[in-house]
């Protein structure tokens, strides 16, 4: 029997969270479909576009996500605090960046006088607003939603294109949230689709190592398919590695990416019977791969999220400065 998101969900248990999802028949229909032969490849940036935007949107972190050809894995942190240090207006503008909103919020962002009766009920709709904003249900309803109906749009069908409701996993403990963010990198590399963490498309690993997101392009895509209403927010970086506990106040993950990397690369190479592929032992380690000293690599990880993005810039920081 299917369990309510709210026993499922619980921020006072975990604010860590394996997300899954995955297309209806098992069907090809974010990659190539073997069958039909057709090429959907394109709807992987889709679903990776949506998930950088959202989360910037949303009171949620992305630790670690991986875009396969039938399926997704996402693993979000919950992170309602950052919406403490919004005013009503900036949250207003969060949520009308993906929906309309009522006819009586869309009068006060035209800054028509509204009556205090009237601006106690935009209050009362920001307050329902804040809690949808960091809510898990909600990422992922205005993650999936869009994205069926651009496919079905492209395929001129209709009908699911989402096998059922998203599948949710609490990560209770940092051994759980380390061992699944390395399963999620390396799903590519498992399937058989990358012989490397560093050419695996689509996932965080990815980008962290190469931090390239085209976010005009992101926001023209979800312009033109008429599932954005303009972007304001910042782009906001994937959950950074603190390296350890210190002395202040901490948001990222207690981790060394450098250990990170050297985990999945670890970790690749051992050969499983019940999946296609692995890291090949010829490959040299991963650090002696991507070219990169020590010193170059202490200053990489101090400052790799330090990522400033305005709304129409292309993220490309230089690996020398982070």
């Amino acid at each position: 029997m299917t369990r309510p998101r709210k026993v499922l969900i619980s921020l006072a248990d975990t604010p860590y969270y394996h997300i899954t999802s995955r297309c209806v028949r098992r069907a090809f229909l974010c990659g190539v479909d073997h069958y039909s032969g057709r090429n959907h490849e394109h709807r992987r940036q889709w679903v990776v576009d949506r998930i950088r935007l959202l989360s910037s949107l949303f009171a949620i972190d992305v630790c670690a996500y991986a875009v396969l050809s039938n399926h997704y894995h996402l693993v979000l942190k919950l992170c309602p605090e950052q919406l403490d240090e919004l005013s009503d207006d900036q949250v207003i503008d969060r949520w009308c960046t993906l929906f309309t909103g009522p006819l009586l919020v869309q009068r006060h962002r035209d800054g028509k006088r509204l009556a205090a009766h009237e601006m106690s009920t935009v209050k009362e709709i920001v307050k329902v607003w804040r809690e949808k904003l960091s809510s898990i249900s909600w990422f992922m309803r205005c993650l999936n939603q869009p994205i069926a109906r651009q496919a079905n749009l492209e395929d001129e069908c209709t009908g699911k294109f989402w096998e059922c409701r998203f599948k949710s996993q609490a990560l209770k403990t940092e051994e759980a949230l380390l061992s699944c963010m390395v399963y999620v990198d390396l799903n590519p590399i498992r399937a058989g689709m990358a012989s490397s963490p560093e050419t695996s498309d689509y996932t965080s690993l990815q980008e962290r190592i190469e931090p390239v997101f085209n976010l005009e392009q992101a926001i023209k895509s979800q312009f033109e398919a008429g599932d954005l209403q303009g972007f304001n927010s910042p782009l906001k970086p994937l959950l950074q590695f603190e390296g350890g506990i210190v002395d202040k106040p901490q948001c990222g993950m207690f981790y060394n990416f450098r250990d990170y990397l050297e985990l999945i690369d670890q970790t690749g190479r051992m050969i499983r019977n019940d999946k296609r592929g692995f890291i090949h032992h010829d490959l040299p380690p991963v650090l002696t791969r991507l070219q990169i000293s020590s010193q170059q690599w202490i200053l990489n990880t101090t400052r790799f999220e330090a990522i400033h993005v305005g709304r129409f810039n292309r993220v490309t920081p230089n690996l020398d400065t982070g």
